[in-house]
């Protein structure tokens, strides 16, 4: 896509010190590697006769169950204490959290398998994928270039894993039945955090020199809209996408904001604008095409609600991570030799240093479910 035209200012977000001590973070991982209804009245509604046949899932590490795993990238987590409390017994899965992840609760909800597989995961096959497949890659973004820091799957390789799998479906299930499967499918996609965070702000792609915050903001829903237009034009109907979350809260860039403490609230203004911007874009994407819906998923909203009331989840630490001191460690650095790693992470809304225990996860879905209710099902 063309970058929009223009003089290229100064990005006005900056820390370089604390992209320093990011960047420096995320290499030592490789050298650390040898080491209205609610969702429960909705299952019961859907146990028999589930009006949404699959849950097709797009994004990032918020909703990938595995995909990392079957590529060489270095950011994976398929070794404990990942996966350390899964239904029956500890399983890392690939899952970048202490159980499950939004998109499984979702498809549990709706009567479907308790698990949304991986599409590169070969424990599974395209009986499984039926009823529920995962194209997402943990440290992805709407840039191509977020893919490229840390060699994950790019969003334009997701949606080519799209096509083959239509393919592969066809085949298992005949045309007719893989198309009503396609257009029925409940869709979620959650993406964007890492495109500003492994990108933007790191200062390792040169999008910074290249765009203004707000210019990358308006480059990336613009990348966002073609997404959308390409599935809906592959047959997809019914898609929930995620808005960015107080960025500047999470427990790493708390830890790189020393010097004020806290959280980074030039990092949460972006992240508002950017909001503002795709709700935009959806409303007018929706208006040009009438058979597509897209249910908003105020990710801002409820994550700030939990982290200012966290008592309303029965939680008691949103700062840091339970993964050992839960303030930088993420993928090797959370590890099943790190030390301090907590009991109980049904306290905490942080799993490691990015990404929420699975019990904040559920709580996420549940959100989703409701809207999806409301605007899409």
């Amino acid at each position: 896509m063309a970058s929009p035209s223009g003089h290229r200012r100064a990005a006005t977000v900056r820390l370089p010190q604390a992209a320093a001590l990011l960047l420096a973070l995320m290499l030592s991982c490789c050298c650390c590697r040898g080491g209205a209804r609610s969702a429960s009245s909705s299952s019961a509604a859907a146990s028999s006769s589930p009006k949404v046949p699959a849950v097709i899932v797009f994004g990032d590490s918020t909703v990938d169950t595995g995909n990392n795993n079957g590529i060489g990238t270095i950011l994976k987590s398929d070794f404990a204490p990942y996966g350390r409390d899964m239904a029956g017994g500890p399983k890392p899965t690939g899952r970048f959290c202490n159980g499950r992840l939004p998109p499984d609760f979702i498809s549990e909800a709706l009567g479907l398998p308790p698990l949304v597989p991986a599409y590169l995961d070969p424990a599974y096959g395209i009986q499984d994928f039926a009823q529920g497949v995962c194209f997402a890659s943990a440290g992805t973004g709407l840039d191509n270039k977020t893919a490229g820091v840390l060699s994950v799957i790019p969003l334009w390789k997701e949606v080519e894993y799209f096509k083959e799998y239509q393919r592969r479906l066809r085949r298992y299930a005949g045309r007719a039945r893989a198309k009503r499967i396609v257009s029925d499918a409940l869709y979620v996609v959650s993406i964007g955090t890492n495109d500003f965070l492994e990108n933007y702000f790191l200062f390792v792609t040169g999008r910074f020199a290249e765009f203004t915050v707000e210019e990358f903001e308006d480059f990336l829903v613009a990348q966002a809209e073609w997404f959308l237009a390409e599935i809906h034009r592959l047959g997809a109907r019914r898609i929930t996408f995620a808005g960015l979350s107080p960025i500047g809260c999470l427990p790493l860039e708390r830890t790189l904001n020393t010097l004020r403490g806290g959280c980074i609230e030039e990092y949460n203004q972006v992240a508002r604008d950017y909001n503002e911007k795709l709700l935009d874009m959806l409303s007018r994407l929706m208006a040009s095409r009438p058979g597509l819906k897209v249910a908003y998923i105020n990710v801002y909203q409820n994550m700030f609600d939990l982290i200012t009331n966290p008592s309303t989840l029965g939680l008691e630490n949103v700062e840091e991570g339970c993964c050992a001191t839960g303030k930088v460690e993420m993928s090797y650095l959370c590890n099943d030799k790190s030390p301090m790693t907590c009991e109980d992470a049904g306290k905490y809304f942080f799993w490691d240093s990015f990404h929420p225990t699975e019990k904040v996860n559920k709580f996420f879905a549940k959100k989703t479910l409701d809207l999806c209710y409301e605007q899409l099902l």
